[in-house]
């Protein structure tokens, strides 16, 4: 399923689920020409170093496209576990783990988003109880201090800043933020209205995904 893209909005998506046999849940997901695959397994056993007696631990791997993971990679992987150790019932299964692995295809801008969002519809796909979806919205802030909504990599070319705005589905508060560069105060109010009046559009795509593969079955 597809959605279209006019002028400052969110680049088209597409969502395919169930691409890998040997996990609980599995998504692929592509936000213009940025690409994820994100899979979910679990309950699992956890290391002993990891266990908890009262919840699972999320165990989060994400590997690049080519090479060995950077530093940035790391800040990725702590971002998202941050998001979804807050978004899952971790409760309900003490003394487990959650495996999630998020492999890039491509990046074309709005990495971190597109793998927040993927991680969402692989957990969807697999079961696993949450307390709320969550999805991302991306953006920058030119050179000439004007918003670009979820822009590709020549967009964001020589831009001073760049946000990434992670909102649950029921209140539609944040729960994660991630920003990079500089910016000011109304320039960041600025960005955040931007990303609550364009979320909306990523839940919806979650629910014509699940409409989608219910149709399916």
């Amino acid at each position: 399923m597809t959605v279209g893209k006019s002028e400052n909005s969110l680049r088209p998506m597409h969502c395919e689920l169930n691409l890998l046999t040997r996990s609980d849940g599995s998504a692929m997901l592509t936000q213009g020409a940025t690409a994820v695959v994100a899979s979910v397994n679990g309950p699992i056993e956890v290391k002993l170093q990891h266990m908890d007696v009262e919840k699972s631990y999320i165990d989060i791997c994400f590997k690049p496209r080519t090479g060995l993971g950077s530093v940035n990679d790391r800040l990725l992987e702590s971002l998202i576990k941050s998001t979804y150790d807050s978004a899952i019932l971790t409760g309900l299964h003490p003394r487990t783990a959650i495996s999630i692995q998020i492999q890039e295809m491509q990046d074309q801008g709005g990495l971190v988003a597109c793998a927040i969002n993927a991680v969402c519809l692989a957990l969807m796909n697999s079961g696993i109880e949450m307390k709320y979806l969550v999805a991302a919205v991306h953006s920058v802030l030119r050179q000439d201090g004007t918003l670009a909504l979820d822009p590709d990599e020549l967009q964001s070319k020589d831009s001073l800043a760049k946000f990434t705005f992670v909102f649950e589905n029921c209140t539609r508060n944040t729960v994660s933020i991630y920003t990079h560069g500089k910016f000011t105060t109304e320039q960041y109010h600025r960005a955040l209205k931007m990303a609550e009046q364009a979320v909306g559009k990523v839940f919806e795509f979650y629910g014509n995904i699940v409409a989608k593969q219910r149709e399916v079955l």
